[in-house]
């Protein structure tokens, strides 16, 4: 019997050295697609194919799932399942700590900024600090943050301590939350009117307490148009009319993530 046999060799660089090169001769890792402008077209995630995630008006975002595909679904939920997209912020201590050089009884620093509520006064609103943050797309966002409070009788801006305390028998109600400055060009009386994110502690006086640095955390929701934005911060003072309260925020360690989802 005889047999015929048709050997094809071909010979490639590109599958000798295991890399493919698209748009370039020498590849640098398995797939090196070379060009500043260069692009990758998925017809699987166009609007054809996937309209209910990409409806050709705004981007769909891509995610990666557990095994390594790409995908327009996040997560196991199958299509039409969104998910967060990205951190556009995090950061681990956003308020200033003790700008004035001084630090309390066992090295604890004291605070960041000060916000005091003078005796003839019960309400007082201020500025804690502001961040810049930029958005892609019109996007619902989620803020969570963290900031230490620290509660004297006297105004911790402008004396080193030890500090006197507050007035004992009486309930301080402080509260923080936040506004948004779109387009970061000022707040106006609309942004003005809306505060997001607020939580509230009480800070009740008496004798035998012990000094330490409190938290409050809260978190907000919001849709936000695309552009560069500003979150501001406050802080509110509640306390009795006689009384002088000053709350530093700040003394520790606080946090501030701002998450996105398409």
């Amino acid at each position: 019997m005889r047999k015929n046999y048709l050997f094809i060799i071909i010979s490639l660089s590109s599958l000798c050295s295991a890399q493919v090169g698209i748009g370039t001769i020498s590849p640098m890792e398995e797939l090196h697609i070379a060009g500043a402008n260069s692009t990758i077209r998925i017809e699987k995630l166009n609007s054809i194919n996937s309209s209910g995630e990409n409806d050709g008006i705004k981007p769909a975002f891509t995610f990666v799932d557990l095994s390594g595909d790409i995908t327009i679904s996040y997560g196991s939920g199958g299509s039409g399942t969104s998910g967060p997209f990205n951190f556009l912020i995090d950061l681990h201590n956003f308020v200033d700590d003790n700008p004035y050089g001084y630090s309390v009884p066992d090295e604890i620093n004291t605070t960041g900024i000060v916000i005091n509520n003078n005796t003839s006064q019960s309400y007082v609103e201020g500025e804690i600090t502001n961040i810049s943050f930029t958005v892609p797309q019109d996007a619902l966002i989620e803020v969570k943050y963290g900031i230490t409070l620290y509660v004297k009788g006297e105004d911790m801006s402008a004396n080193p301590p030890p500090y006197i305390d507050v007035d004992y028998g009486q309930a301080i109600n402080m509260v923080a939350y936040f506004r948004i400055d779109i387009n970061s060009d000022g707040l106006t009386g609309s942004e003005m009117s809306k505060i997001y994110g607020k939580k509230g502690q009480y800070y009740e006086t008496l004798v035998g307490g012990i000094e330490g640095f409190p938290y409050m955390n809260g978190q907000g929701y919001l849709t936000i148009p695309a552009g560069t934005h500003k979150i501001i911060f406050y802080g509110v003072i509640n306390d009795n009319e006689a009384s002088y309260t000053s709350v530093g925020f700040g003394g520790l360690p606080d946090y501030l993530k701002i998450r996105i989802y398409n």
